[in-house]
């Protein structure tokens, strides 16, 4: 697989760089809420443009499911890239139309612009091979080279994720080949003890990942409303609890074939209602009210998984331990996070729920690790699916 470093040796002065990145930030109106992703991108825009390259940079944001709608224009993200880089980074307001024509025409070494949110285009996303393939041979007609630096979106068979590839001479940015290089480290020479977190709504969501990990773990500790499951499999009560009931048998089947390595909760905080007022109780997790339902972890599960993390030398988080965005649910993901932290060895976050909590609980990046930017892709490369947006840069 080429890398940036490659196509910088190779000399970019001059030639037109396109490059996709993951720009799917939060928005409150045009506001951005967290623009961790922009400030994780830029490095790889200012080395190109601080070498000459002309960069393009094209991304999506949110699921606009290929209509124009200005709730999901890039234009702000655009504006705060400008002032990341501080440098002017131009806008065009279409894709591949007259407005990214001339826009990208007008460019002059070490000029950068972003083009409006990809996903405006249906094609993009279409599984139509032709259809998807017309639109990236307007999107590669653009630029000279492409640089995928999305990994947040190579698990996706999209026109600028993997057809573009096929057009442009390519390589990795960055920011994806350290999501590759942590993730394998995960998978194929993990220090240990190993210790994977796993939270989150559903089990359904993550029972590919926990199938393919458990060989490899030392301890798996389950939290999140996909606890309840399985402790509805162990013949709990769960009261008004998420609980996805197709999933019961599985979950029995997984505790069976793995009893020393699954950890659940041993106690729950329980309340009628999910609201920053509302009364809660801590109770044992076999013994949830009928009238209530578990909306985080207790104290005592805090206690038993930092215990369990204790010492350990790789760990993998996915999936927030409770409703964190409520203050009284808030303090089971708080305190595993804190465990995770003060770990030693490699501490791997990976979704962006439990991106969020770190944030919004005030704890200090930089105590952990890697935080991924991969999502749905880091836990399709866990379980050890084909990425086409890997596959097409290695072809």
């Amino acid at each position: 697989m080429r890398t940036l470093d490659d196509l910088l040796a190779d000399g970019v002065a001059g030639r037109r760089v396109l490059v996709r990145s993951d720009l799917n930030v939060p928005l409150d109106g045009e506001k951005i809420t967290d623009d961790r992703r922009i400030v994780s991108s830029a490095p790889v825009h200012d080395a190109l443009a601080k070498a000459g390259a002309r960069v393009v940079v094209c991304a999506h944001l949110g699921r606009p499911k290929g209509l124009r709608d200005p709730r999901y224009s890039l234009r702000p993200v655009a504006a705060r890239l400008s002032e990341v880089l501080g440098r002017e980074v131009r806008f065009a307001s279409d894709v591949v139309g007259e407005s990214a024509q001339i826009t990208t025409a007008a460019l002059v070494d070490g000029d950068v612009a972003v083009l409006e949110n990809v996903r405006f285009e249906a094609a993009e996303t279409s599984k139509d091979e032709a259809e998807r393939g017309a639109f990236a041979d307007r999107l590669a007609a653009l630029a000279d080279a492409y640089v995928d630096d999305a990994f947040g979106a190579v698990h996706r068979k999209h026109a600028s994720v993997y057809d573009i590839a096929l057009r442009l001479p390519h390589c990795a940015g960055t920011l994806v080949l350290r999501e590759l290089e942590v993730l394998r480290r995960l998978t194929e020479s993990p220090d240990r003890p190993y210790v994977v977190v796993l939270g989150g709504s559903k089990v359904s969501d993550k029972f590919g990942v926990i199938e393919a990990l458990l060989p490899k773990v030392d301890r798996l500790l389950v939290g999140g409303g996909m606890c309840f499951t399985f402790l509805a499999a162990q013949g709990h009560g769960v009261g008004g609890s998420l609980l996805e009931a197709d999933q019961v048998d599985a979950c029995r089947r997984l505790l069976a074939d793995n009893p020393d390595k699954i950890v659940l909760p041993s106690d729950v905080v329980v309340a009628a209602e999910v609201s920053d007022h509302a009364a809660t109780e801590v109770v044992p997790a076999a013994a949830i009210p009928d009238d209530r339902k578990g909306l985080d972890v207790g104290p005592d599960t805090v206690a038993e998984f930092g215990a369990a993390l204790a010492g350990a030398r790789t760990v993998f988080w996915n999936g927030p331990m409770g409703v964190f965005e409520v203050t009284p649910f808030a303090e089971g993901t708080r305190g595993v996070a804190q465990a995770i932290a003060g770990c030693d060895g490699l501490t791997v976050v990976g979704g962006g729920d439990s991106a969020a909590a770190i944030r919004q609980l005030g704890l200090d990046e930089a105590a952990f690790g890697h935080i991924s930017t991969g999502g749905g892709a880091s836990l399709e490369f866990l379980e050890g699916r084909t990425l086409p947006g890997i596959a097409v840069l290695e072809g």
